[in-house]
């Protein structure tokens, strides 16, 4: 089947099977690896991808439904050398550890974001009739609007830090700091 995809603003002209998911798309078709193949059952998050300023499993949605629409992959994010402030929170933050799951978290980061600004509630928003504004976003209010991206190794902190970071938020300060000496005189301040 022929199709016309655009993905990163740049436009595709592919002849693909119907069944061909848009992730195998991104990867084996277009050579976008950046969306990882984590479960490929919608369960992890490592292949989210922005269709239409939304974040989707790029693993459970059909290439070919995807004419006419705004495809953005971890790799449409940046513009030239200069990465998106998502990429940057997460680069200052230490917000992954092994990386693979970092293209969907941000993905999701970035349409996160938009979805508070346009006034969408979670799951834990306190207040339906009001929904939160970006820096009053509470950390539980931020991993509900992050559960479906899955981090094995553990770096949340990180990626909350990071959200908090590119939506304007305080920063909270380290509890304590603990010096080491090579004299066994450890200091904490």
């Amino acid at each position: 089947m022929n199709v016309i995809l655009t993905v990163n603003a740049q436009q595709y002209s592919l002849s693909i099977e119907p069944r061909v998911t848009l992730l195998d798309t991104l990867r084996e078709y277009l050579g976008l690896v950046g969306s990882k193949k984590g479960c490929d059952h919608g369960q992890c998050g490592a292949c989210t991808v922005l269709i239409d300023g939304q974040r989707f499993y790029s693993c459970l949605v059909l290439a070919v439904m995807q004419e006419e629409k705004e495809i953005v992959t971890i790799e449409g994010l940046a513009t030239g050398s200069t990465l998106h402030p998502v990429q940057e929170a997460f680069i200052d933050n230490d917000g992954f550890q092994c990386g693979y799951c970092t293209p969907g978290q941000i993905c999701a980061t970035v349409a996160l974001l938009e979805e508070v600004k346009r006034g969408c509630v979670s799951a834990v928003t306190p207040d339906l009739d009001s929904p939160p504004v970006l820096t009053e976003l509470s950390e539980i209010e931020i991993k509900e609007r992050l559960s479906g991206n899955l981090c094995r190794c553990s770096a949340y902190n990180g990626i909350v830090a990071a959200v908090q970071q590119v939506s304007g938020q305080q920063q909270p300060s380290p509890v304590a700091t603990v010096m080491v000496s090579e004299s066994g005189d450890d200091k904490v301040s």
